[in-house]
């Protein structure tokens, strides 16, 4: 049986989110002048959690998940750049077959 004084950490996943709610919360704590210890002292968040929170707020004005930006590339800039000097250097050795 889990206590009320166990830390949200222990209780979900890394990869779990905090509810619309809570986040809530950490905003109206925020706006009330409490600093970001104290915030997370009292709804037993880390630190660097509530800090997150107030600073996504301050720049976007929610706190609502954003989507991702979609499917990473298979090959870095640099990646691209490096290929491009090769075929450029030796264009026989580096021929694509298209």
């Amino acid at each position: 049986m889990q206590t009320a004084s166990t830390n949200i950490c222990e209780r979900m996943g890394r990869s779990q989110e905090l509810s619309e709610f809570k986040r809530g919360t950490v905003i109206g704590c925020h706006l009330c002048n409490k600093s970001i210890r104290e915030i997370s002292l009292l709804l037993n968040i880390p630190q660097s959690t509530v800090s997150g929170i107030i600073t996504k707020w301050k720049q976007l004005g929610t706190t609502a998940t954003q989507p991702q930006s979609g499917r990473p590339c298979k090959m870095t800039e640099r990646g691209q750049r490096m290929l491009k000097c090769r075929v450029q250097k030796s264009p026989t050795v580096c021929r694509v077959n298209s």
